[in-house]
């Protein structure tokens, strides 16, 4: 079974930073997308920042840019997400997804194939 676990959130204060994980097993890693979703309570789920499989394209929300980066390390079967400059409005559930090679609209839930179960992220004013 395909499995995608995300790791290393927690309690941070605005203007500090915390790094996401997400391990995936049960799939061929090096033909998938990945990408970062967040959802806060009562909210839509929204997209944060994806990278293509091969590792040579990204795409950021603009609510992220320049604070966020997004990698993937295809030996270990992991994607993260380095966030730094965290503001209060990035506290959210944040979920790991997946897309099988293809060309995936990479802001729509729909496109993607397997999803995480989230990690929570809470930033302090």
């Amino acid at each position: 079974q395909v499995q995608l676990v995300e790791s290393g959130g927690g309690l941070v204060q605005a203007g500090g930073s915390l790094r996401l994980s997400c391990t995936a097993s049960g799939l061929t890693f090096n033909r998938y997308s990945m990408a970062w979703f967040r959802q806060a309570p009562g909210k839509e789920r929204e997209f944060v920042a994806a990278i293509k499989f091969t590792g040579a394209s990204t795409f950021y929300a603009d609510s992220v840019k320049g604070r966020f980066t997004i990698s993937r390390d295809n030996a270990k079967n992991t994607v993260s997400l380095q966030m730094n400059s965290l503001k209060p409005e990035d506290t959210a559930v944040y979920y790991c997804a997946a897309e099988l090679l293809g060309t995936p609209n990479w802001t729509n839930v729909g496109t993607y194939d397997y999803w995480g179960q989230g990690t929570q992220v809470t930033v302090s004013s």
